[in-house]
């Protein structure tokens, strides 16, 4: 299926029609060429020149086969161009480097790229380079983080056998037919395949980074609006530069400082103070002064952000269903999100997101509705402990909703909670090394806007960010079958219902527990930059931001 044309158009049909013509394999835009709708500002004259900061934690990693959270993700999206880019107020797919995605029966697929594109050191992109990159990610001795996205495709399996090294370090199911022309086969049919290659995952490399990809990982090279400007200084920053060969439309800006924090209070004060241009998430903390603070600069916006709390099911007591259960129906949503999130966040009741196809009001029922009475009789029936450990990182303004979790556990279960604060990088990886001891903050922004993005990556046995052990259950298998049969269902109504099933096991087994849904709560100094956007995906959109007074 070919989505769209590489131009952003107006007005366009809203993204479940466009996620119907991407299930029915119509060719199609999913536009129109009316001067009406949001102008995102891709239409600029020009640069506008100057430099700006923009915060952002320390990344784990700045590979696109290792990044997986949004620290890292944001300094990439500046650094690449994707195949399939999404609008950022619809998350609408369309074509950019991409001409077309083409497929008869959804599971062969054509990918045509446009030509003129190359990466920042003047190499040629072609589409062995997305093979070489593709395979390099799949091959499991290189223990890419984002291996599992490439586990649809023929030949993944070789790539990854149960016990041994790989026979082979390609997949079968890549081809290259010339340059710019690349097949891909999938194990069985995905008709939302168009929309995964737009992810991080799904970057182009070029020949450089396969002779040292540690050292690529601190002076990336990609294909995007910017290129890096020396070496990534870690826990301090990464500057990019306006790369001037880019084929499309140029970054605004000379130059982006991406800052790094470990205190998202201290990002905000240096914001009010002028010594910050963009934070990319107002603290909990001061959401209530926020908007008087910075006025025309206090952005809100819709967001594709599903939080929720994740039991550590390798570890006692927590392989227990009620003691999960007792948890879920103790922590009082409704009064976290008016109190702290000030009705920003709504408290969330099912695990895919409002803002895709799919999305049940009350899909986890009681399980999921404060309950404190009922809490206190699980917990006390199965022998809950006295004690528990809550766990999150320290970085992203989360210890006043943690605080209040805690208070209300103590008073609906009578159990005291100690925290584990760590910086954001150590938690992630204790979580990859299932060295997490009790329930721990999770939150997930979708990767591409599908119902199967929050179902399988969060959930599925060899889900990216499936770190509970719930593969060990026996729902699991029951939930992986599920998403298998959606996957290859081309009727999306269909489909749905097969996730919706998944998702009814999910809840049923209570991995983790759904607490709310948000918006992007993020600022800017409107007297140092404008045209300031965050998407759906609550990325900032770098290339667009223009700097007010460049000469100052």
């Amino acid at each position: 299926m070919a989505i769209g044309g590489s131009m952003k158009l107006k007005n366009r049909a809203p993204l479940w029609l466009c996620l119907l013509l991407v299930f029915g394999l119509i060719a199609a835009s999913c536009g129109g060429d009316d001067d009406e709708g949001t102008d995102t500002g891709s239409e600029s004259e020009g640069p506008t020149g100057g430099e700006f900061a923009v915060s952002i934690c320390e990344p784990q990693f700045l590979q696109p086969g290792n990044t997986q959270e949004t620290c890292g993700a944001q300094v990439l999206q500046s650094l690449f161009t994707p195949l399939v880019e999404f609008d950022p107020d619809t998350a609408e797919p369309y074509n950019v480097v991409a001409e077309s995605i083409e497929s008869d029966d959804q599971q062969n697929w054509t990918i045509t790229l446009n030509e003129g594109w190359t990466f920042h050191d003047g190499s040629d992109l072609t589409a062995q380079s997305y093979v070489d990159a593709w395979n390099w990610a799949a091959y499991a001795p290189n223990g890419a983080l984002n291996n599992y996205f490439f586990g649809n495709i023929e030949g993944y399996a070789d790539l990854n056998p149960d016990k041994g090294k790989p026979k082979t370090e390609e997949m079968s199911g890549l081809t290259v037919v010339d340059d710019l022309t690349f097949e891909v086969a999938l194990t069985e049919p995905f008709s939302g395949f168009p929309l995964t290659v737009g992810y991080t995952a799904f970057y182009p490399l070029p020949e450089s980074f396969f002779d040292d990809p540690d050292a690529y990982n601190e002076a990336p090279i990609g294909n995007g609006p910017y290129q890096i400007d020396g070496e990534w200084n870690h826990d301090e920053g990464i500057n990019v530069v306006r790369y001037e060969d880019y084929p499309e439309t140029p970054g605004n800006a000379d130059a982006v400082e991406f800052r790094i924090y470990a205190d998202v209070n201290t990002a905000y004060t240096d914001l009010t103070a002028g010594n910050l241009d963009i934070i990319d998430v107002v603290p909990t903390e001061v959401l209530a002064q926020a908007p008087q603070e910075l006025g025309e600069g206090f952005v809100q916006a819709p967001s594709s952000y599903y939080g929720y709390l994740g039991f550590p099911l390798y570890e006692e007591p927590w392989d227990q269903l009620e003691l999960r259960q007792a948890i879920s129906m103790a922590i009082d949503r409704e009064a976290i999100t008016t109190a702290i999130y000030q009705g920003a966040y709504t408290p969330a009741n099912s695990i895919i997101s409002p803002v895709v196809p799919g999305f049940r009001e009350e899909a986890c029922g009681e399980m999921c509705t404060y309950q404190p009475e009922e809490a206190k009789e699980l917990w006390d029936a199965n022998n809950g402990p006295d004690e528990i450990s809550l766990w999150f990182n320290n970085d992203g303004g989360h210890e006043e909703w943690m605080e209040a979790v805690s208070n209300q556990l103590r008073d609906a279960l009578g159990v005291e909670a100690k925290f584990e604060s760590l910086a954001f990088e150590e938690f992630l990886t204790l979580q990859d090394d299932h060295k997490i001891t009790g329930p721990y903050r999770g939150a997930w922004v979708m990767d591409y806007p599908h119902p199967q993005n929050y179902i399988a990556n969060i959930y599925a046995s060899t889900g990216s960010s499936q770190e509970f052990g719930y593969e060990e259950l026996p729902g699991s298998e029951t939930v992986d079958d599920l998403i298998q049969q959606a996957n290859a269902e081309p009727d999306l109504d269909a489909a749905i219902e097969l996730y919706q099933e998944a998702e009814d096991q999910i809840l049923a087994d209570l991995p983790s527990t759904p607490l709310w849904f948000g918006q992007t709560q993020s600022g800017f100094d409107p007297e140092t930059v404008g045209n300031v956007i965050f998407d759906v995906f609550s990325f900032v959109r770098v290339a667009e931001v223009e700097v007010l007074n460049p000469d100052a």
